[in-house]
């Protein structure tokens, strides 16, 4: 499993909102709170408002925050909303990707990886990591 720039900036951007949940922040505030590149943040935070991570609000003092709280979103879901299922290997998605999936005596090995690192980033949701400084 990669972690693709854009995740990374979308974890930044929760754990940014998971610090202020009350708070309605702008595009603005949270690349300059989180250092990132606001073209690219837009297009991030359209993707989480589609996963019901994120919700905008309208106006002058518009801006986004969390749709939930931050102890109900974990760092599996924020990645799979940017990148899609990830594994350490295609058939580990998908076995009708791999020919030899049914004989191939490294495919446990692969599963045995994605679930390990999906179990991790299920458990770790945001009221918890933005305790941490």
């Amino acid at each position: 499993m990669q972690l693709t720039r854009k995740s990374d900036y979308a974890i930044r951007c929760v754990l940014h909102l998971s610090r202020y949940p009350e708070a309605v922040a702008s595009v603005e505030e949270i690349s300059r709170a989180m250092f990132l590149p606001k073209i690219f943040l837009a297009k991030i935070l359209q993707s989480l408002m589609k996963a019901g991570i994120v919700r905008s609000t309208r106006g002058i003092k518009g801006g986004f925050q969390l749709a939930r709280k931050p102890k109900d979103i974990n760092l599996l879901e924020v990645i799979e909303a940017i990148q899609g299922p990830s594994a350490p290997n295609i058939c580990a998605i998908d076995k009708k990707m791999c020919r030899l999936s049914s004989g191939c005596s490294v495919h446990p090995v692969w599963i045995k990886i994605k679930e390990m690192v999906e179990k991790e980033l299920k458990k770790t949701n945001f009221a918890v990591l933005s305790k941490r400084r």
